[in-house]
């Protein structure tokens, strides 16, 4: 996906901003006009003796404060409308272009470095289109205002204010210049501070369990460090350059008042007219003594867009075709035909699997830990692509399938199961939420045998779980996890590991169940022999190839790798078992 230039959010907003400025122009030229009617007071009225104009003078100053009222809140109103709808959108694009990266980005990229872009980056950027990006306008505007009338009044008056603008210009362009290099170190350590902050929060438990409190507060506490020691830096710079600005914006008003008190004297410029250069070289004070401020986040700004660019530069490596093959009805056929899959600088993962699956027919595959089988499903659901062979689903390459066809039509367990703080209904309604009812949810749980201990909570099906499931056991998440799958009612079950927290009796059920599914092609990953003895075939995988296949009994006879995980799980007792 590709990002769109910051130029591009503006001109789609541009009606917004163009009411914002316009409302900026006409606030601050209702200011510069003050300054005028106060030196037609002084001149005029005070030493002219023209009463007769007091009163509309000062009416014109009430004019100009009630318009400068109304149009400073049109201006702030507007910009922060649009700041707000950029945000908003880019925030979304974001998102959405995170979520269609492929699982190799996030295999290389922590969490809360992304949250870190989500949130803060996205906040800079979004302070930069609206305050500060209208301050900077401001500044740009007063100041050629300012100096126009001050050049009108008095031009050798206004060549001082004018030099001292220039030296506030350069100094402010070297600080920015330090402060951006400096912006994008603390943005790159904020995403590592929220990565070991997001981590211990999640494992917190884990934590506590391992003693390791000591360990993790140090671990935070030095990336805190860190990001201070870089906060440090950059007011180290802000403070170095900042207090010259301050020093001129605080000579320049003494400066004109004694040399324009000297024009006064010798009658080139009128008691009025220094009164009003006065009050405009108090009015260029302000734009100098932002600028520090506006390079500081304007800096913060840039380097968040910066950060934004890099993930918006990754592309999926996972892609959908050009004209992808739409089946009428998926039957579930699954075949792996000399498939082997290696990830980036990795060895070889898979190595010439092959397999076939005809609809309605269970798999079981089973091996070691890091064997590979967690792996086939990864590549059957395309969350990575193989690296060699091809992979089938009813007679079709399924890199020629639409990404959300083939993985809508394939339900898993997943191993780790992940549970949202949500209801216990809306954790089962997840695969189809638009279709599933009340009742297939009651159905689906008490098929997963999970029906008992949910109708048992205070709130039943309507219980909020927290995040990730705490608060449930390990087996009464992989029960909900499988009630999920179960309503989702695909023509492709997989099942990862997922009845290993479940007690010989519960699986038995569960088993029972998955037999009575006979439209549904059934993937069954486990290391319990309990779990795939009566599949249709089973498959041994070891160090990422197929050692063994067949059924239950002719594995047994073979005397092999599947042979000993059987004795491995039911020791002496295993004929009395098999019998």
């Amino acid at each position: 996906m590709k990002r769109k230039k910051l130029k591009t959010y503006i001109w789609e907003n541009r009606h917004i901003y163009i009411i914002a400025i316009i409302s900026l122009l006409l606030s601050v030229s209702l200011d510069m006009l003050a300054p005028m009617l106060t030196m037609h007071i002084i001149d005029d009225v005070i030493l002219g003796g023209e009463l007769a104009k007091l009163p509309y003078l000062l009416g014109g100053i009430l004019c100009v404060g009630v318009g400068r009222c109304i149009f400073q809140y049109t201006k702030e109103y507007n910009f922060d409308k649009a700041g707000s709808l950029i945000a908003t959108q880019m925030r979304k694009e974001l998102f959405d272009h995170i979520q269609s990266l492929s699982s190799n980005y996030f295999d290389k990229t922590n969490t809360g470095e992304l949250m870190a872009r989500v949130k803060d980056d996205i906040d800079k950027i979004w302070n930069t289109l609206s305050y500060v990006g209208m301050l900077v306008l401001e500044v740009i505007y007063h100041t050629t205002i300012v100096l126009v009338c001050m050049y009108t009044l008095n031009p050798g008056l206004a060549v001082i204010p004018t030099i001292a603008m220039i030296v506030c210009g350069f100094i402010a362009i070297k600080m920015e210049q330090k402060l951006g290099y400096v912006y994008e170190q603390i943005s790159e350590e904020n995403a590592v501070l929220n990565t070991v902050a997001e981590e211990n929060l999640a494992g917190v438990r884990t934590v506590k369990a391992f003693a390791r409190e000591k360990y993790e507060i140090q671990k935070f506490l030095s990336h805190n460090k860190k990001y201070y020691e870089l906060n440090m830096q950059q007011s180290k710079v802000f403070i170095k350059y900042h207090p010259y600005i301050q020093i001129i914006t605080k000579l320049l008003p003494i400066t004109v008042l004694i040399l324009g008190g000297r024009l006064v004297m010798k009658d080139v410029i009128t008691l009025g007219a220094l009164g009003a250069f006065l009050e405009y070289s108090n009015n260029i004070i302000w734009p100098m003594e932002m600028l520090g401020w506006l390079s500081n986040d304007f800096s913060a700004g840039i380097a968040s867009n910066k950060k934004l660019n890099k993930i918006f530069a990754e592309v999926p490596s996972i892609k959908e075709p050009d004209k992808p093959v739409i089946l009428d009805r998926i039957k579930g056929k699954i075949e792996f035909s000399h498939v082997s899959f290696h990830k980036e600088d990795m060895h070889e993962i898979l190595h010439d699997i092959s397999f076939t699956v005809e609809p309605g027919k269970t798999i079981g595959i089973m091996g070691a830990t890091g064997a590979g089988k967690t792996s086939v499903i990864q590549l059957l659901q395309r969350l990575y692509d193989a690296t060699d062979g091809k992979i089938l689903l009813d007679d079709v390459d399924i890199t020629q399938l639409s990404l959300a066809q083939l993985r809508s039509n394939i339900s898993l367990v997943m191993q780790d199961v992940f549970l949202f703080s949500d209801t216990i209904t809306e954790n089962v309604k997840l695969g189809k939420r638009e279709i599933i009812d009340a009742k297939m949810v009651k159905l689906a749980s008490k098929a997963a045998q999970a029906s008992d201990f949910i109708e048992a909570m205070d709130d039943g099906y309507e219980t909020i779980i927290g995040e990730r499931g705490v608060g449930l056991s390990g087996g009464q998440k992989q029960r909900i996890s499988i009630a999920r799958a179960l309503a989702k009612e695909c023509p492709i079950l997989v099942m990862d590991d997922s009845t290993s927290a479940l007690d010989m009796e519960t699986e038995h059920e569960i088993q029972k169940t998955l037999h009575q599914l006979q439209n549904t092609t059934k993937i069954i990953i486990a290391h319990r022999i309990s779990a795939v003895r009566h599949a249709d075939e089973i498959i041994v995988l070891e160090n990422g190839a197929i050692a063994e296949r067949g059924v239950h009994e002719t594995l047994m006879a073979q005397k092999g790798l599947y042979y000993s995980t059987y004795v491995s799980q039911y020791g002496d007792n295993f004929e009395r078992k098999e019998a």
